[in-house]
């Protein structure tokens, strides 16, 4: 690197443990196919069980008649009954899980987990003996559920499950297993009576299955210690939204003067993902005296000050990337000129100050506050700073220096979000370390799915034709210099000429159309590398709460992963739109 790029962070800036991913493999018929579509079904049984109180344990027929209901309230195919019935049993026992402590709870997990051909493990009489190789999630499941007290067993078979419970010692059993499993384990967890949750695995051929991970994780965790675990995070997202229409803002700001309080307004409630304010609320849920308790009215400045931080580094981060279109709608400067746009990003910083200041808090706490906004801003800026002086002679960079720009332009705003939430909590001392480690792994994780969401030719945006600095062009590169000197003379040639291919795009000499800079990406197994990255990141913004002694806080950051990781518009799974999807692709077939 030339000496125009900065010079690596005094602390030197290390990779998270690789986290083992999964085979990708499409789940079976009767399985939603996606994530979203199993995370929209399980957040729709959860207010079923929430309205309808079913008590457990329920017959197998009983619980077939609630997952009708279900079927025919959200219209989904009723192929999905069974796994909808699986749900159901969950959500009922719930509650009584919650309140068993870890050390009288079984978790039970299949071998079809592992990686079959290349495991190492032996079996006895109770199931596999994980040698901890790293292959697969069966170790960083195990070593979890034992550290906070579990007994853990990865065997098959209700026989070894019963006998157990009869010792009197399991009062609850967390299970991973199959839909045909889990179907003949119901009268057994029936005549038990005892508190059980499975979460179904994605296939039932017994070989290198998937499960979604995120909520055997959840169910691991959860505890009545955590006051916060009912909270619906939908809703919140939804009610903080809301603050961001014409009538709340002028509530929580006061009233518009002039042009560009209004332009400034109106891009402020213009389409975003809202997740900074969220966080903002999020944290305070966690550590206040009364998690869930209503919001106070005064929060709102705090949460809308976070927002306007972000909003203003949008204004600018388009002027300076030359960026014509943010949320599907020309960029402020492309509407309204770049002397008013740069006018009303530095409006919103002083909006967020004011609003700051203005809030309902100790004096200690506003200093605190307005300390670490301004903390947040100029480590953003370093970021920000450190892409743009790359730009003035760019040149290929490692894909460790492409996550410590994102470790500075992204984590800070996630920092700031996440901290003044605990101040106006009360609660920052005790938290403040972990808050900014969790907000680090959170930042940057949320920054590579960012690049990965702009692959194809729907993605969000377009880093290859913006020409900004992308973990995956980064990855690109350093496979193809990597295998270009390989032994395999044929690869070594097509390598050399991928890794020319690159370096001219990450220089700004190339004529490639993005659509060839992303068939190297995938040719090379760049979009591979990001995913196990991405998983790693989420992980360590996981594994950073580990030794938090706040359940609240714990439990409810946890949560925020998956909310932040899986949420996004539900469309083509329903019957309402596979009949659209259907002649959609008729049309696109003629």
């Amino acid at each position: 690197m030339s000496s125009n790029v900065p010079a690596a962070p005094p602390v030197a800036f290390t990779l998270p443990r690789p986290v083992p991913q999964q085979k990708i493999r499409s789940p079976k018929k009767n399985i939603p196919q996606t994530p979203i579509q199993r995370q929209y079904i399980l957040e729709q049984v959860r207010a079923y069980v929430a309205e309808q109180k079913p008590v457990p344990p329920l017959p197998a027929d009983d619980i077939k008649v609630h997952a009708d209901k279900l079927v025919a309230q959200f219209q989904c195919d009723p192929i999905y009954r069974d796994y909808i019935g699986v749900l159901l049993n969950n959500e009922m026992w719930r509650e009584q899980l919650a309140a068993v402590p870890f050390e009288r709870r079984l978790l039970l997990l299949p071998k079809c987990l592992r990686v079959e051909d290349r495991c190492p493990a032996p079996f006895d009489e109770f199931g596999l003996l994980c040698k901890q190789c790293g292959l697969c999630t069966i170790q960083d499941l195990q070593s979890e559920a034992e550290r906070l007290g579990y007994a853990v067993l990865v065997a098959e078979g209700s026989a070894i499950v019963m006998s157990l419970i009869q010792t009197g010692k399991i009062e609850a059993i967390v299970g991973v297993s199959c839909l045909s499993v889990l179907e003949r384990a119901f009268p057994y967890m029936e005549a038990a009576a005892i508190p059980g949750v499975a979460v179904p695995l994605l296939q039932d051929d017994c070989i290198d299955t998937n499960v979604d991970l995120d909520w055997v994780w959840d169910y691991i965790h959860l505890t009545s210690d955590d006051q916060t675990r009912r909270l619906d995070l939908s809703q919140l997202r939804d009610d903080i939204d809301f603050w961001f229409t014409p009538l709340n803002l002028d509530s929580i700001m006061g009233p518009a003067e002039g042009e560009t309080e209004k332009i400034s307004r109106q891009w402020l409630g213009r389409a975003g993902k809202r997740w900074r304010p969220f966080l903002t609320v999020a944290a305070y849920q966690a550590l206040r005296t009364t998690p869930g308790a209503p919001i106070p009215d005064d929060l709102r400045k705090v949460a809308v000050a976070v927002e306007c931080f972000h909003k203003a580094s949008l204004i600018h981060d388009d002027i300076e990337d030359n960026d014509a279109q943010r949320y599907g709608e020309p960029t402020l400067h492309e509407e309204h000129g770049i002397a008013v746009a740069l006018n009303v990003g530095d409006l919103l910083i002083g909006e967020g100050y004011r609003l700051l200041a203005a809030c309902n808090a100790s004096p200690e706490q506003k200093v605190a506050m307005l300390r670490i906004a301004a903390e947040g801003q100029r480590e953003l800026c370093r970021g920000q700073g450190a892409e743009l002086v790359w730009a003035r002679q760019p040149q290929p960079l490692t894909s460790t220096e492409v996550l410590d720009i994102f470790r500075k332009k992204t984590a800070p705003a996630f920092g700031v979000a996440l901290q003044l939430g605990a101040v106006y909590a009360g609660q920052l001392e005790e938290h403040e370390e972990v808050l900014q480690a969790y907000s680090e792994a959170l930042g940057i994780a949320y920054q590579i799915r960012d690049d990965l969401s702009d692959l194809g030719a729907s993605g969000e945006t377009n880093d290859i034709a913006g020409l900004r600095p992308s973990l995956l062009l980064a990855v690109a590169f350093e496979r193809a210099n990597l295998e270009a000197s390989g032994a395999d003379k044929s690869l070594a040639e097509k390598r050399a000429e991928q890794k020319l291919a690159l370096e001219a795009h990450w220089r700004r000499l190339s004529t490639a159309t993005p659509a060839e800079i992303e068939a190297l990406y995938f040719e090379l197994r760049a979009d591979e590398r990001c995913r196990t990255l991405l998983e790693s990141y989420k992980e360590e913004a996981i594994r950073s709460l580990r030794d938090v002694e706040n359940a609240n806080l714990k439990g409810l950051l946890r949560r925020v992963i998956g909310k932040i990781f899986n949420d996004a518009e539900i469309k083509g799974w329903c019957k309402e739109f596979e009949q659209k999807n259907l002649g959609g692709v008729a049309l696109a077939s003629a």
